[in-house]
């Protein structure tokens, strides 16, 4: 009973805390030029074409779901959110899946798609998130397109300069984890 009490009010006071959030404002047209520039030069054989359209989705789509999703709130609250059956939809994983899929129906000739995942560590959860690259190339030479951090609003940034995560493949993170090598 105390457990079930102690969750009600924790829900109440992150509802209570969600009030107080400042709507970030939306993307500008020299934000998603800026991203479709970086997107170009992953390499010379990316397509100035896809590259805006890539920059383009990853922007509108990342709004389209933070209001299909009802995402009022900072990632950590709206996590709290969705674990405790207030929204749907709006963890880290969602986000990851609705972005990859989303890019994936452009079927990009220039462009690749990839699912990036921060391990889980003694002090930091998983986190998950799309990631795009030129054609051939590695996750790590791509950029990180996570809409999640900033609750719907997109962050992205080459993913070697994003030192906020240890971004791995997914499926590599997967299997550290379902055999034991990653304890946590």
């Amino acid at each position: 009973m105390s457990r079930r009490l102690f969750t009600l009010w924790a829900a109440l006071a992150l509802l209570a805390l969600g009030g107080c959030a400042v709507s970030k404002p939306t993307a500008t047209q020299s934000d998603v030029d800026a991203l479709a520039q970086t997107i170009r030069a992953l390499g010379p054989e990316v397509d100035p074409v896809e590259a805006q359209k890539a920059a383009t989705i990853a922007y509108s789509y990342s709004q389209q779901l933070k209001k299909e999703w009802n995402v009022t709130d900072s990632a950590i609250i709206h996590n709290a959110k969705v674990i405790n059956g207030f929204r749907e939809f709006g963890l880290c994983n969602d986000w990851a899946q609705a972005m990859t899929t989303r890019l994936k129906q452009e079927n990009f000739r220039t462009l690749d798609l990839h699912w990036a995942t921060s391990p889980p560590t003694a002090f930091r959860i998983i986190h998950h998130s799309a990631a795009i690259s030129a054609k051939g190339d590695s996750m790590y030479d791509g950029l990180i397109l996570d809409p999640w951090r900033n609750g719907g609003v997109l962050y992205w940034a080459p993913m070697r300069e994003d030192t906020r995560y240890n971004w791995k493949p997914r499926l590599e993170v997967r299997k550290a984890l379902l055999s034991g090598e990653n304890p946590y």
